[in-house]
């Protein structure tokens, strides 16, 4: 009697198991790390198996065929999931299909190949990017200067700037920190690749690998931005031809007439913003929104993300999926941009409105994409230098950082055509 009931529960498994032909990763709040459930998906990719990223639908989950190496994956990286018969998964695209609820289904068909611009002498900070490819187990590339400089960018679908000063001005840290080791082995360090590369100057090289950046997403990449990285790269740009550092930094003076000699038009995402002409002030320009002008305090500094139609509007609907629309606020050397200061065009995805300043912001240029994220860590309210890395083990869930994963995933989709 044992024995049959024990072949009877088996019997029943292994029928289940025949039925069961998807496993659906919820992203909603039933998830408990969304953190990897992001690697799980470019694990997935990378065996050269298609995702279905389902937008809207339980925080934007991930669908694909089932596979016991997959189900073990996500055992052994803590990922919630279920297994679900073909019924099951046909009745959620049919729901998904529905013209009258705001959900859609995007296909990810490859797994894009990332990089991360560098440096690669130790620096005193982490960078948000960084921690959450570690921590996602998603796989990346170190690249620098010399490697911009070389035509390495091409070999890659995705390029984040890590925590970056392209203007020259090495991050704007004289005042408080020139007399550390760390400062000026990073000085040397950037003089000696400039001569190496043949500039007279680090802007120049900067610039130089601003346009090499530049270059790459005119010819299809996608560019991914946050803190200092996103205005100073527009800043460079901007000065093509000016010289807006100070003696500290290049040796000979900065043009007076810096802020009237501007090119707006060579920017990605801001226009008629106003330098810095205090060499010991930490801000660049006007576009950033910083205490004292920002008054919000911390206990009510949260930010919103829009809520875009996903069957028109399906890139800015991936980018902002998660399982909350309103996400903690968090500072950095280039915390928010003012909203005055942002070209007609650019997509704001989130924004504080309270501070009429913009948090995600979005935009094309030629083929490629650019995503300009503001702050320095979505769990790190005021993340200082030489402060210690923040341990993602301990924000598996955090709403912040996976908007930095939606970009990841991002150039994988097969995209549909926008509404105009």
């Amino acid at each position: 009697m044992k024995k049959t009931f024990i072949i009877s529960v088996l019997l029943c498994i292994a029928a289940t198991r025949a039925m069961a032909a998807y496993i659906l990763i919820p992203m909603d709040d039933s998830q408990t790390n969304h953190l990897k459930a992001y690697g799980i998906a470019y694990f997935v990719l990378q065996h050269e198996m298609n995702v279905q990223w389902l937008l809207n639908y339980k925080g934007g989950s991930f669908l694909f065929d089932d596979n016991p190496r997959l189900e073990q994956e996500c055992s052994i990286r803590g990922v919630s999931y279920r297994i679900i018969a073909d019924v099951q998964a046909a009745s959620i695209i049919s729901e998904i299909a529905n013209p009258e609820v705001n959900m859609d289904v995007v296909k990810l068909e490859k797994a894009p190949k990332v990089a991360v611009y560098s440096p690669k002498n130790k620096m005193p900070w982490d960078d948000a990017v960084t921690l959450a490819l570690t921590y996602a187990e998603i796989p990346y590339d170190v690249v620098y200067d010399e490697d911009v400089i070389g035509g390495k960018l091409p070999l890659y679908d995705w390029l984040h700037l890590h925590h970056e000063d392209f203007t020259g001005q090495y991050g704007r840290f004289y005042a408080a920190y020139h007399n550390t080791a760390w400062y000026q082995e990073d000085q040397r360090t950037q003089e000696e690749m400039a001569r190496k590369l043949g500039f007279a100057k680090v802007s120049q090289m900067k610039l130089a690998v601003a346009k090499r950046i530049r270059d790459f997403v005119s010819g299809g990449g996608y560019l991914f931005a946050m803190c200092s990285a996103t205005d100073t790269y527009d800043i460079a740009l901007a000065a093509d031809g000016v010289d807006i550092c100070e003696s500290m930094f290049d040796g000979d003076p900065a043009d007076p007439q810096m802020n009237s000699k501007l090119d707006y038009d060579n920017c990605f995402a801001f226009r008629n913003f106003k330098l810095s002409t205090n060499p010991y002030e930490y801000e660049f320009s006007d576009i950033d929104n910083q205490p004292p002008a920002r008054k919000i305090p911390r206990t009510e500094d949260f930010f919103t993300l829009f809520d875009f139609s996903a069957k028109w509007d399906q890139v800015p609907t991936m980018l902002c999926q998660d399982h909350t629309q309103v996400i903690k606020g968090f500072m950095g050397q280039t915390t928010a941009f003012r909203e005055k200061f942002i070209k007609p065009g650019v997509l704001i995805m989130g924004e504080t409105k309270a501070e009429n300043e913009a948090r995600y912001i979005h935009g094309e240029y030629g083929k490629g994409t650019w995503t300009f994220y503001g702050g320095h860590d979505p769990e790190d309210y005021q993340h200082q230098v030489g402060d210690p890395p923040t341990d993602l083990s301990l924000h598996p869930n955090s709403p912040g950082y996976r908007l930095i994963l939606n970009n990841i995933l991002f150039p994988a989709a097969k995209k549909k055509k926008q509404k105009t």
